[in-house]
């Protein structure tokens, strides 16, 4: 029978529930397990990708088309493991099903209720993913412990124990353990405050995972299994890390799936050989590489969150360390004047919505164009590669996308035919994983070494394929359409050493034992544009100095 993990969190939000939850993934399924993940939500809306990104960070893209919290970015990153829309579950979503039942008339006349309705929906949500190819579902509860919306999942996940068997049931509660300065100490009260508000909902802890800035002394784990009634052994401590990718060695180090295992019953041997060797690799990686990140929402680093973790993992594969700078796109033609973009070894020009910060992204993909400096647009990138090629080499000078110009007199970029009518903004997207044939020889078709790929998309402007003829006669490749060639792909440069664009989103597929070719190819590029640009200031040096 499928075994279930439930990940709580209390204290305070942003602990790492999610990176510990997909750290105990990853330790299950090195001992050979068949693991899924989880994240039930407790927000109203009906899922994130009406949301603003100051508001929750980025909108992670399943293969199907969900739109989804951030944390299943870590999940699949983690587990290597695709997941589905049924991987994440909000309040709104929730609510939504249980009275489009009722209006069905499912509930028979019933009062419709939150018990046994909403919960029972809930535990249908859970319960889908216990298939029979899997051996443990782990459920990320999103919001703190004491937050009124979370009280329908605790509720749920304390039903589900007694449905299901106790033996096939286990709670994980992450928590904070802070140093308080002035006295010197690490105080366990608010775990201990947490639990009591976890188990007053009737769900009593198995395994408390503190997170703190340095590691617990022996007796503070002895203090915590006493006052939260947990196994000395199943408080773990999960201390600050120097990578994310190091943290599942650490809880295992702590005895975490050790212990997991024990209690649900599963006889399984770990062999963590191959992570072992991802750290040793990322903390190999020291060659620095500066790399822009030209963005409309750069004051919240989580809106780019699986960019930045692909250009991580490229580093690694190429052994380079990726310091990344910040960039608002609003102020990029104030740092043409100043000189900042030529400290860049690359830069990347990310998705987004809106004509905010758009003539920023431009300007950067301009100066990356003529300045030879390697550059990635990635859906809304690649889009404003095309606009400001459109404007500087094809002389348009009035070239633009109709999300910004609906009256632009050269719509290079527009909306597909059936995508006129976007009065719903949730569902006129072309949203999930779609194939591309890409053109022999090319840039992109070599970093791949196929010619059919499959990316995730979340987009609904399209390359205006009525100017392709003019595009391509400049220079301007379309390296890679839609089996059907109506929608362009990929974009790249014959006379450019790293200048591509998808109209995807290949930052969702990267993994960080295996780079995102795409990525690969930026991090390549801008080793060897850096070189140049260093060796070329070592003999300006050298000339001045002889000049002297």
């Amino acid at each position: 029978m499928t075994k279930h993990i439930f990940v709580t969190g209390g204290v305070a939000s942003s602990l790492g529930k999610g990176l510990t939850a997909s750290s105990l993934g990853r330790l299950l399924k090195m001992r050979g397990l068949r693991v899924t993940m989880q994240k039930l939500d407790p927000y109203i809306n009906v899922d994130p990708g009406t949301m603003n990104p100051f508001e929750h960070g980025e909108v992670f893209v399943t293969d199907d088309g969900g739109e989804t919290d951030l944390d299943l970015g870590h999940y699949e990153r983690f587990i290597d493991e695709n997941l589905t829309r049924s991987s994440n579950a909000t309040t709104g979503s929730i609510y939504q099903a249980v009275l489009a039942a009722e209006r069905r008339g499912d509930y028979l006349g019933k009062t419709v209720q939150v018990i046994p309705h909403v919960t029972d929906e809930i535990k249908r949500r859970i319960r889908r993913l216990a298939t029979e190819d899997v051996d443990v579902v782990i459920t990320e509860v999103g919001g703190t412990v004491g937050d009124i919306e979370i009280l329908p999942f605790l509720e749920a996940i304390r039903q589900f124990k007694n449905e299901v068997g106790r033996d096939n049931v286990l709670y994980l509660h992450v928590t904070l353990v802070p140093f308080i300065g002035p006295s010197g100490e690490q105080k366990t009260k608010p775990t201990q405050h947490s639990v009591t508000e976890l188990r007053s909902r009737g769900v009593q802890p198995d395994v408390i995972v503190c997170r703190s800035e340095d590691p617990l002394s022996d007796s503070l784990k002895r203090k915590i299994s006493l006052m939260c009634d947990v196994e000395e052994r199943a408080v773990i401590n999960a201390a600050d890390a120097r990578n994310i990718y190091e943290l599942p060695l650490i809880l295992h180090e702590e005895g975490l799936d050790t212990f997991v295992c024990e209690s649900l019953k599963l006889e399984v041997e770990a062999d963590l050989t191959p992570w072992e060797n991802l750290v040793s690799r990322v903390d190999a990686a020291t060659q620095p590489v500066r790399i822009g990140l030209i963005g409309k929402y750069v004051e919240l680093q989580d809106a780019y969150l699986s960019v930045v973790e692909s250009l991580k993992h490229a580093g690694f594969h190429y052994g380079a360390k990726v310091e990344i700078d910040w960039i608002q796109a609003e102020d990029v033609e104030g740092l043409l004047a100043s000189g900042r973009l030529t400290e860049l070894d690359g830069m990347v020009i990310p998705g987004g919505f809106g004509p905010r910060g758009i003539e920023g992204k431009i300007a950067a993909a301009a100066f990356s164009r003529e300045n030879l400096v390697p550059c990635l647009g990635l859906c809304l990138g690649m889009q404003v590669m095309t606009i400001e090629f459109a404007r500087h080499v094809l002389g348009l000078s009035e070239a633009n996308s109709t999300e910004f110009d609906a009256a632009s007199k050269d719509p290079v970029i527009d909306l597909m035919l059936e995508q006129r009518d976007v009065s719903d903004k949730g569902g006129t997207m072309r949203l999930g994983a779609y194939y591309a044939v890409l053109q022999p020889g090319s840039q992109v078709a070599t970093l791949y070494g196929e010619n059919v790929v499959s990316e995730r998309h979340r987009h609904r402007y399209e390359f205006n394929y009525n100017y392709r003829t003019r595009f391509e006669a400049a220079g301007f490749i379309c390296s890679g359409t839609s089996p059907d060639k109506r929608l362009v792909e990929f974009i790249e440069l014959n006379d450019h050493p790293y200048w591509v664009g998808t109209q995807a989103h290949p930052e969702f597929k990267s993994r960080p034992d295996r780079a995102h070719p795409l990525f690969r190819g930026l991090i390549e590029a801008a080793l060897e544009f850096r070189r140049g640009r260093v060796g070329l200031m070592s003999n300006v040096a050298v000339a001045t100095e002889v000049a002297h």
